[in-house]
């Protein structure tokens, strides 16, 4: 299952010749994502086992398992920032219940990035996709 934007991204990276120009286009999403304002860059926002500095604001709408999925977020190194980006168009949209039936590793897979980042990244964006969980599940058990 994956959104009609993150579709697109597969896509452009299909069509993307090398990961050089894969990694310019992660930063570019990366530049291209309004930044978070820095009054909601506390730790409850901060997620935890990033090397960078990452915050995640959710934005859902209504309650239980149908409540639409939506969230911001920014990170104090561009690349993440596109990681944080691509997530985005992953998720976004989605009801509580979707986000929880989403395999992230394997969507995130056809764009090859676990063959590209290092192991402090993957890390990181495993961090994410897990706070981006727990987020959808606290939602969904409402």
């Amino acid at each position: 299952m994956a959104t009609e934007a993150f579709e697109e991204i597969a896509e452009t990276f299909d069509f993307l010749e090398d990961w050089e120009e894969r990694y310019r286009h992660v930063i570019e999403m990366g530049k291209a994502m309004p930044a978070l304002d820095d009054a909601v860059k506390v730790p409850a926002t901060k997620v935890e086992g990033c090397a960078s500095q990452v915050w995640i604001l959710p934005r859902i709408e209504g309650e239980g398992a149908d409540a639409t999925f939506d969230f911001e977020g920014d990170s104090d190194a561009i690349i993440v920032r596109g990681l944080i980006a691509i997530l985005h168009a992953l998720y976004a949209g989605l009801t509580a219940a979707e986000v929880l039936k989403v395999d992230a590793q394997a969507e995130l897979g056809r764009l090859g990035l676990d063959e590209h980042l290092s192991s402090q990244r993957s890390n990181g964006v495993r961090a994410m996709i897990g706070r981006i969980r727990d987020l959808a599940a606290e939602r969904a058990a409402a």
